[in-house]
């Protein structure tokens, strides 16, 4: 079982910085659109995607800001952390077997309320932006280590 780290409000700064990457498979579309019910055709059948201007299925703009909400969870501030709020702008699609990156960084701070301004980027492996936007946090007001929950085990079939 792995560890998650919680980063307490006081021991964030301006302008720190977090990361996290995933590889879109097939699979996480099918997944996506099957707890979403978003089944646009565009990400589930590639004949209709043929004739769209992307050519070929791509993923949901909503499963990149998943994994914003993902590297926030886990990464910075971590377990414990509440979603206020999120921006999101997509600029490019996400296909089949690019890996996203996610980098947070720390862009305001309210020590009253532990509120953090966090800008959020997630780029393609060739450095393309696929989103931008701002995440309002509420941080744990301590840090620590807890363990990551075991996920069931899941299946596609089609």
């Amino acid at each position: 079982m792995s560890q998650l780290h919680a980063i307490a409000f006081g021991d964030l700064s301006l302008e720190q910085q977090a990361s996290y990457s995933k590889t879109l498979s097939a699979e996480d579309i099918a997944l996506f659109a099957a707890t979403s019910g978003d089944v646009n055709p565009v990400h589930l059948d590639a004949a209709y995607a043929s004739t769209t201007p992307f050519q070929e299925p791509i993923g949901h703009g909503m499963w990149l800001g998943a994994l914003v909400s993902a590297a926030i969870a886990t990464r910075m501030p971590g377990p414990g952390s509440v979603y206020r709020a999120q921006s999101l702008q997509f600029k490019q699609p996400i296909k089949v077997g690019d890996t996203a990156t996610v980098t947070l960084t720390v862009t305001g701070l309210k020590p009253r309320v532990r509120l953090v301004t966090i800008g959020c980027e997630v780029h393609n492996q060739d450095g393309v932006l696929l989103a931008k936007g701002e995440a309002e946090v509420i941080a744990p007001a301590e840090g620590g280590v807890v363990q990551a929950p075991d996920l069931p085990k899941v299946t596609v079939e089609r």
